[in-house]
């Protein structure tokens, strides 16, 4: 493809994303979001599709690459073997193999060059033929075939069968595999109208629904008019256990991009007057950057009548002269901190998180949680609620932290300051939706 070419259909658009995965690795769902504008509906939808689904199984595709190419290829041509892997696993009718030989033969062509698709010609269809003859591990297979199959780390594998067991194991990596359905919160005071539910399938969780396929224009029109946001239901769990109340003031201490704290909002809307509502102080704080612009936008959905702060700063550096330059207390009835995390609890969603994190990568997040704990502890008035939360399932960054920060003597939650009142905990493959861990302490 010369320089002033560019990719025109979903395949090769998804090809160019993965390329600039490769070489820059970019997160996945940035690339997606960097799409042109006028790529919408079904074309965008078809470029996620194979986007996600070429990482979600780059591990299966690339142990059978590495035995049949014999010098890795360029990142484009690396690409294109991706999304065709992808598409053969997917699956289809009897000629389904052959019409992705020829798609990708072809595609290449323009993608890259002559002897190149004669190159993708050959491997894929050995490719094809190696992964029809393929067979699903064994009950108790071991790390590394599991890896292999579920195209995962296999450090990560094993990390998973020392905590979950074999079954629990499986049964995550199982549900990585899959496609994540998207769910929405419905934001409206009123029920959803039979128009509505049309393209809203009813949930086993109170206000979630499932958005149904095809229906992007109603959905947009819905999130614009502030009846639905786009949001996991495992997103119930840290603000059900804050249970923020009307005339309370609150702290959400790592609020980008801003789901739980409107979700906060809403939940103190629908139980509060007027009155109550001005009297109700939501503080939203978090490191200035990219993400802060989202977080804007979600506050500015916020019922009206309820006083909403945005400051941006660092939680743990952060002096109450920060929040005096703002007019706010230095303390708050409750305050929530969903922390930074391995996010292994949201692999469905965030697909290129299994290749990005690394062993270390746990205990450093723990050391960094453990501070951001400690930080927003000081934030609590006598008698206030401190919620810790992740969307990880592993113990180091969720009961092993909430430990460390009740036992260190010099803490701020040591020496009985802070008690551990209640846990809650989902697991994907139990509980049908992402993973995550909220804590609720209160300050003695």
């Amino acid at each position: 493809m010369s320089t002033n070419e560019q990719p025109t259909t979903p395949w090769s658009l998804a090809v160019m994303l993965i390329t600039r995965w490769l070489e820059k690795s970019e997160r996945a769902d940035a690339l997606l979001d960097s799409l042109p504008r006028e790529v919408a509906g079904v074309e965008r939808a078809r470029c996620q599709h194979l986007l996600f689904g070429a990482l979600r199984h780059k591990g299966r595709v690339d142990s059978h690459l590495q035995r049949l190419v014999a010098r890795a290829p360029r990142p484009r041509l690396s690409a294109v073997l991706l999304v065709a892997g992808f598409e053969l696993i997917e699956g289809g009718d009897e000629g389904h193999a052959a019409r992705v030989v020829h798609h990708a033969v072809e595609q290449t062509k323009t993608l890259a060059s002559q002897p190149e698709a004669r190159m993708v010609n050959a491997v894929v269809r050995k490719l094809a033929a190696a992964l029809a003859e393929e067979k699903p591990p064994a009950k108790l297979a071991g790390a590394e075939q599991l890896a292999a199959w579920f195209s995962h780390p296999a450090w990560l594998v094993q990390r998973w069968l020392a905590q979950f067991g074999a079954a629990g194991a499986r049964a995550l990596l199982e549900w990585n595999q899959k496609p994540a359905p998207v769910h929405a919160r419905w934001r409206a005071s009123r029920a959803p109208s039979e128009t509505e539910l049309a393209w809203l399938a009813p949930s086993r969780w109170e206000q979630f629904y499932e958005v149904k396929a095809g229906n992007w224009p109603s959905v947009e029109a819905a999130i614009i008019a502030g009846n639905l946001y786009l949001q996991d239901p495992s997103t119930r769990l840290a603000v059900g256990l804050l249970a923020p109340q009307a005339g309370e003031s609150i702290l959400d201490a790592c609020a980008a991009p801003g789901g739980k704290c409107l979700a906060i909002a809403d939940a103190i809307r629908a139980n509060a007057d007027a009155e109550k509502l001005e009297k109700t102080l939501l503080v939203a704080m978090d490191l200035p950057g990219a993400r802060v612009d989202r977080l804007k936008e979600n506050l500015s959905r916020a019922p009206e009548g309820m006083n909403v702060a945005l400051v941006q700063g660092d939680l743990i550096a952060a002096r109450p002269p920060l929040f005096d330059e703002h007019n706010l207390p230095a303390e708050y009835n409750a305050v929530l901190l969903d922390a930074p995390c391995s996010n292994t609890g949201v692999m469905r969603h965030r697909v290129d998180v299994k290749w990005r994190l690394q062993p270390n990568d746990f205990t450093k997040h723990a050391r960094q949680q453990l501070a951001l704990l400690e930080a927003a502890a000081r934030r609590v008035r006598h008698g206030g609620r401190l919620i810790y939360s992740t969307c990880s399932i592993d113990a180091e960054e969720n009961e092993h932290v909430v430990t460390a920060f009740l036992e260190r003597p010099h803490g701020p939650g040591g020496h009985g300051r802070f008690a551990l009142e209640k846990s809650v905990q989902s697991f994907p493959w139990m509980d049908g939706h992402d993973g995550a861990c909220a804590f609720l302490l209160r300050r003695r």
